[in-house]
């Protein structure tokens, strides 16, 4: 398994990807205009390579874009499909590399998404993979996809997402780290709610809705948000298109998975940490420890003071 890191890492291990595609490669598109990208896809063709792509029938910018992108893939040799209008959105970004690697996005196909704070998860797991597989032909034609019900892994919306990401959430016991651009789900903002209640450190980079004003939430500092992200208790984290918010949980196709290996959970928890610290809230919870620190040892050193000079009282 493997962590993208955006904007640290940029563009290259999507190339890299496509470089190295043998036989086959699917990719599901919501935005686009990375030309290398493109410039790579046509090379991966070129070579033998079948290429698929699925592009929203309508995207954040206007199908105008897509229109275009979808004229000079077919040019090219490429199979595209436009995707139903079943959701309001189709909003999940993913690649699939010989029907055995699997890339799971947070970020879209776009200039402006790579210099942004966004994560990627590559996987060679088996079922992951192969639910990636079924999600890209069911879409593709225009079917209904059904997801498994022993396997939560892999978080589709609006089939899933909601009860897995819910369990997610309630499973915290310490610690519950989440990038998100908006928090606004009743059900998710009760459970977060409850979690800290219970003792939870619940953080959030981004924003909550008005039932979330208590909570410890601060703006993205120094760039731009785009991944919805979650770390629980240093073993476990989640990536992928879906805020917790009722239209992506319930309305929308996304497309997320939830990670254990430890060396992707820990980079993704220092990420957090890195980016609180550069938050407003972090300086002042700094500054008041500091000043309850020097607050203690002033009280233990007048204490200590005290006991001396009762002691000398005493050999008096």
């Amino acid at each position: 398994m493997e962590l993208i890191v955006q904007p640290d890492d940029g563009i290259d291990p999507v190339l890299g990807v496509i470089g190295k595609a043998q036989k086959s490669l699917d990719i599901m598109i919501f935005r686009f205009d990375l030309k290398p990208m493109e410039k790579e896809l046509v090379a991966a063709r070129a070579r033998g390579v079948v290429v698929r792509a699925l592009i929203a029938h309508q995207g954040s910018q206007g199908e105008k874009s897509l229109r275009q992108l979808e004229l000079r893939m077919l040019e090219k040799g490429m199979m595209v499909a436009r995707t139903g209008d079943a959701f309001t959105r189709y909003h999940g970004k993913m690649m699939i590399i010989d029907r055995e690697e699997l890339h799971v996005y947070g970020f879209n196909f776009t200039v402006l998404d790579l210099k942004s704070r966004s994560f990627g998860i590559v996987t060679r797991d088996r079922k992951a993979v192969s639910e990636a597989i079924r999600l890209f032909e069911a879409d593709t034609l225009r079917q209904e996809y059904e997801p498994p019900e022993e396997d939560g892994s892999f978080v589709v919306s609006p089939d899933n997402a909601r009860e897995v990401l819910a369990t997610f959430i309630k499973r915290a016991r310490k610690q519950l780290l989440i990038w998100d651009p908006k928090v606004t789900d009743v059900q998710m903002l009760r459970l977060l709610s409850q979690r800290m209640k219970a003792g939870v450190d619940v953080r959030i980079l981004g924003k909550v809705g008005k039932r979330g004003s208590a909570m410890r939430v601060q703006k993205m500092p120094g760039t731009r948000l785009h991944v919805r992200a979650m770390v629980r208790d240093g073993d476990t984290a989640f990536v992928g298109s879906q805020s917790l918010r009722a239209l992506e949980l319930d309305g929308r196709r996304e497309v997320g998975v939830i990670v254990k290996e430890s060396k992707t959970v820990k980079r993704m928890l220092e990420a957090f940490e890195e980016d609180w610290s550069k938050t407003d809230l972090s300086a002042k919870e700094e500054k008041a420890r500091e000043e309850k620190e020097e607050k203690e040892a002033k009280k233990e050193a007048k204490e200590k003071k005290g006991e001396s000079e009762l002691v000398e009282a005493a050999a008096r």
